[in-house]
């Protein structure tokens, strides 16, 4: 076969070779965790937007809630006012995506939302002193909502620990930690929910 030949044949054969290279590069380097840490990162901002959705349905009832009971136990001041306050503190830190890589307002924020938690589980108590409130159609109806709430934020949370379990695991150990060093070293663990065992529990909605 002449030289002139053989180029011919390799010229043809190029651009078949070309894409068959590219295609086996890129399931080498998507094998390889190359985009673990992206992708889980994402995953766990998702899951706290959750987070944040069901903490700002919370806060959306609180106001009705204390509306009601206040017209059937007015001197329940103190516990209203507490209702009341925990859930301005609440909502004055702003849960925003970034909120995630501050360690610092990720711990303000969770302790704003335990004392909320803590003061609506008082509410709720001291309605059982009060038989026409407990048996008011409107409170039922928050009651049951608020219920769902909490159940909904029990969910989320969840969900988000065990995203960020998921990623931080990934920028501690191989090869994730390799990426890390090499393409991702902005990247910083996540802050997960670290409070006591009786402060997780859910204010008690059933009477």
């Amino acid at each position: 076969m002449s030289h002139s030949a053989v180029a011919a044949v390799r010229r043809r054969r190029f651009p078949v070779l070309v894409p068959t290279l590219a295609v086996l590069l890129g399931l080498l380097v998507s094998g390889c965790g190359i985009n673990n840490i992206p992708t889980y990162e994402e995953q766990a901002k998702a899951k706290w937007s959750e987070v944040e959705n069901q903490y700002q349905r919370r806060s959306d009832l609180i106001p009705n809630l204390v509306e009601t009971v206040k017209g059937f136990a007015k001197q329940e001041r103190e516990v209203l006012e507490a209702v009341t306050a925990a859930r301005s503190r609440a909502t004055s830190i702003q849960a925003t995506p970034d909120l995630v890589n501050n360690p610092d307002a990720f711990k303000k924020f969770q302790e704003a939302q335990l004392q909320l938690t803590g003061a609506l589980s008082r509410l709720l108590a001291v309605s059982e002193r009060y038989p026409d409130l407990k048996s008011n159609q409107n409170f039922l109806v928050l009651q049951a909502q608020l219920e769902g709430t909490e159940n909904r934020i029990a969910v989320a949370r969840r969900d988000y620990i065990e995203a960020v379990r998921t990623y931080n695991t990934e920028i501690r150990t191989y090869p994730g930690i390799f990426w890390k060093k090499l393409l991702y070293a902005n990247n910083k663990p996540m802050p997960e929910f670290a409070v006591a065992d009786d402060a997780k529990r859910n204010p008690q909605v059933k009477f």
